[in-house]
């Protein structure tokens, strides 16, 4: 079975460097079981898929909530055998929600989610795509943290590590700073869509801190200035809302019409020198005919070109809905904060050899056709182990 063999170089490469033979064991059977089962991915079923022995279940249970493996390093070995397949066009960070019965799952609570208006029970995570012309691929997670689950006995129960109960937005930065900035290619924009779940300033300040360029959607209410380049800010700042509505002279890209605006922001100190950003936004249905608003320090080039960054959260979205569909991203039943994003990196990795494997070279003699790739998940999956 060449498909097999190729599962296991796959998570070699991966899981190669945990020290015990069980675990790298178990990841394999994991990451299998996730590319060969169909419907729910429960423990017992994923288990069933890799072994006949009745303790399968419980072992695999203890490998993803119990074993103190860290995922960063396979992580940052997912983005790399990633890059050697796919270029990125973007860094794309975005939330996702996993909607969770009862309040024992590491950081469940219930939360408004604006996209859909409604409040649900549920656990939210952020994720890190690499944003490719053959789609968008997670390479990293990070689990927001209520304040109820950063101290005391909740705390203690989830094994949540000292270091998680920072501020959430210090762990996406992490994720930026240890994956992105590993990357063999040239840098490409991080592009942020937290808004309603994260507070974009200090994101804004740390990819500012980092030099990374960015296209961050930011709130309606973001205190923002015209750009003068004056030192101190001298204009009163206004709603970024506001800074779009009073703007003229806005610019026509290939795609509708968006109104963008030089502004900075506003600073305490009189020692720190303005940066100039651009705040655009495209057409929209509110009332002032705006869209979302975005906040980049990209200002050399076109903003119909910036608009295109823009996509790539749908992008993101659409994995995430894939993930959900064909990978069991919302099947995790354990309750640990370790065992959170071991499962979602090894979702990640099973996604990953679903569509990237298929278009490398060593499949060619397999005959496969060439749209292989974008066939449907599980069918395509067992083909390939079938070959």
């Amino acid at each position: 079975m060449r498909g097999a063999d190729s599962v296991n170089r796959f998570t070699d490469q991966l899981f190669g460097h945990l020290r015990r033979i069980d675990q790298r064991r178990w990841a394999h059977a994991y990451v299998l079981g996730l590319l060969t089962t169909p419907g729910k991915k429960s423990m017992r079923r994923l288990a069933a898929a890799a072994s006949d022995s009745p303790t399968a279940s419980q072992a695999l249970h203890q490998f993803i909530n119990e074993s103190p493996w860290d995922w960063t390093p396979v992580c940052d070995r997912l983005r790399h055998w990633t890059e050697g397949r796919v270029r990125p066009r973007a860094w794309t960070i975005a939330p996702v929600v996993l909607p969770k019965r009862g309040d024992k799952s590491c950081g469940v609570h219930r939360r408004f989610i604006p996209h859909t208006g409604r409040t649900v029970n549920c656990q939210i995570g952020t994720g890190l795509f690499m944003s490719t012309d053959a789609g968008d691929f997670p390479v990293g997670w990070s689990l927001l943290l209520p304040e109820a689950w950063a101290q005391g006995d909740l705390r203690e129960r989830a094994r949540i590590p000292d270091a998680a109960a920072a501020r959430p937005e210090s762990h996406v930065l992490r994720l930026v700073e240890l994956l992105v900035g590993s990357s063999r290619h040239e840098p490409v924009p991080v592009v942020v869509d937290v808004d309603g779940y994260l507070d974009v300033r200090p994101l804004l300040h740390g990819l500012m801190r980092a030099r990374r360029d960015f296209v961050v959607a930011v709130p309606d209410g973001l205190p923002l200035a015209p750009f003068t380049g004056a030192r101190p800010v001298r204009a009163q700042p206004r709603a970024a809302v506001r800074m779009l509505g009073a703007t003229a002279g806005p610019e026509r890209p290939v795609r509708g019409l968006v109104r963008n605006q030089l502004v900075q922001l506003p600073f305490t100190r009189d020692e720190q020198r303005p940066r100039p950003f651009r705040l655009f936004a495209g057409p929209g249905t509110r009332a002032n005919g705006l869209g979302r608003l975005w906040l980049t320090n990209i200002v050399d080039r076109p903003v119909g070109e910036l608009m295109r960054y823009t996509d790539r959260t749908a992008a993101a979205g659409e994995t995430v809905d894939r993930l959900e569909r064909g990978f069991g991203l919302r099947d995790f039943e354990g309750r640990s904060f370790p065992g959170w994003h071991h499962h979602m990196t090894l979702v990640s990795a099973a996604f990953a050899f679903s569509r990237l494997t298929a278009a490398s070279d060593e499949y060619e003699d397999l005959g496969l056709p060439a749209g292989w790739a974008r066939e449907n998940e599980f069918g395509r999956t067992m083909d390939l182990l079938s070959a």
